[in-house]
């Protein structure tokens, strides 16, 4: 009996000394606390240094300093790899700061967090939304800041991404005989996003679309549309070519209406 109430004590002392330490209370001056923060920063301790700008935040609440803690506790959380605390204490600086002149990189570190957990097409694509619209955003109010160059690539990049999911879910429609279903898809991707490298395939499923669903002339819009834009494609020289199939098959002539216009 004795024993094992030995080994028990023991095995509670151990669990003791390997679990999570709590938080250790720092009193300081605003500066001392704010330079050991970034001392913890520069040594990768994340856990440690947000612990310090939080303790700064409370303890100064009305100092400068208490502003520039609120921004490093969302850049620690990051290099963290917490992004959602990181969307949280950015989006918190935000508001309460509208007029600061750090915001760029506040609103760019929230669509980097949302950024970096983008899925593939198969997935949801809310990341890649709430991405889009936070570099849409620092682009439109601050479009001269040194986030701006990134944020537009990464505008380009989450459009092309998202125009990639519609263009899945209306290829998936298109094999189904879905036409209709699949030409809101690909309207989506030329009306929304006309400038992602999906725009090519979308004017081209159109035409296919349209061909099927026994409405040539609109079939033969898409087809100019996707020859004045993109003549040097791959995906206007198949467009062609149906239309030309198609012209042949019904008029029974080498020579055709088509082969005079394209």
């Amino acid at each position: 009996m004795k024993k094992s109430l030995i080994l028990t004590l023991c095995a509670v002392s151990l669990a003791g000394c390997f679990a999570d330490p709590e938080p250790v209370e720092k009193i300081g001056t605003v500066e001392n606390l704010y330079n050991g923060g970034m001392d913890e920063l520069n040594v990768k301790e994340w856990d440690s240094a947000i612990n310090t700008f939080e303790e700064l935040e409370r303890q100064h609440p009305y100092s400068g300093w208490a502003t520039r803690a609120q921004m490093m506790v969302a850049y620690a959380e990051f290099r963290k790899g917490n992004m959602d605390e990181t969307v949280l204490a950015a989006e918190r600086f935000i508001r309460t700061h509208p007029g600061h002149v750090d915001l760029p990189y506040m609103f760019y570190l929230v669509g980097l967090s949302h950024y970096l957990r983008i899925s593939d097409v198969n997935r949801d694509q809310a990341f890649t939304e709430q991405a889009l619209n936070a570099f849409e955003e620092l682009v439109r109010r601050y479009p001269d800041s040194e986030y701006a160059q990134d944020a537009k690539l990464k505008v380009t990049l989450c459009q092309d991404h998202l125009a990639g999911k519609e263009m899945m879910v209306g290829r998936y429609y298109q094999g189904q005989g879905r036409h209709l279903a699949a030409m809101n898809r690909f309207k989506e991707v030329i009306q929304k996003y006309e400038r992602s490298a999906q725009t090519p395939e979308a004017l081209f499923r159109m035409t296919e679309a349209y061909l099927s669903i026994g409405l040539p002339e609109e079939a033969q819009k898409s087809a100019s549309v996707l020859g004045h834009n993109f003549n040097d494609s791959d995906w206007y020289e198949k467009a062609y070519g149906l239309l030309v199939e198609r012209d042949l098959a019904e008029k029974g002539e080498e020579q055709s209406f088509l082969k005079r216009i394209f």
